[in-house]
């Protein structure tokens, strides 16, 4: 069974910095893409950023540029690196599961992901 546990988020200001690690554990096929996903009180859980088994990535477009999506497969860890911190950022993030995202017409397309874990809360104060 696939288990996915993200941590690492807090309360920062403004143009501050954070990074997000999703530990992942199970029968997760070599054909994967795993994702982060946030989702702020009141709205749609949106894609953010995904990576593939051949380290492919794509990003939201409102997080280009500011961001970086990146996984170390020997300790099973996605991580978010999350420089310039905008207060529009503040959300509850998730990482997902799905195979072959880029064979979607949109990857970043929350419903294509499943095995979501408790998700971890990134507070941006202007």
């Amino acid at each position: 069974q696939i288990q996915l546990v993200e941590s690492g988020g807090g309360s920062v200001q403004a143009g501050g910095s954070l990074m997000l690690s999703c530990k992942y554990s199970g029968d997760i096929y070599s054909s994967y893409c795993l994702g982060w996903f946030r989702q702020a009180p009141g709205k749609e859980r949106e894609g953010v950023a995904v990576i593939d088994i051949d380290d492919k990535t794509a990003y939201a477009d409102s997080v280009k540029g500011r961001f970086t999506i990146s996984r170390d497969t020997a300790k099973n860890d996605l991580q978010l690196q999350m420089n310039g911190l905008k207060s529009e950022d503040t959300a509850m993030y998730y990482c997902g599961v799905s195979g072959y995202c880029f064979r979607k017409p949109d990857p970043l397309r929350a419903a294509e992901f499943g095995y979501w874990g408790q998700g971890t809360q990134v507070t941006v104060s202007s």
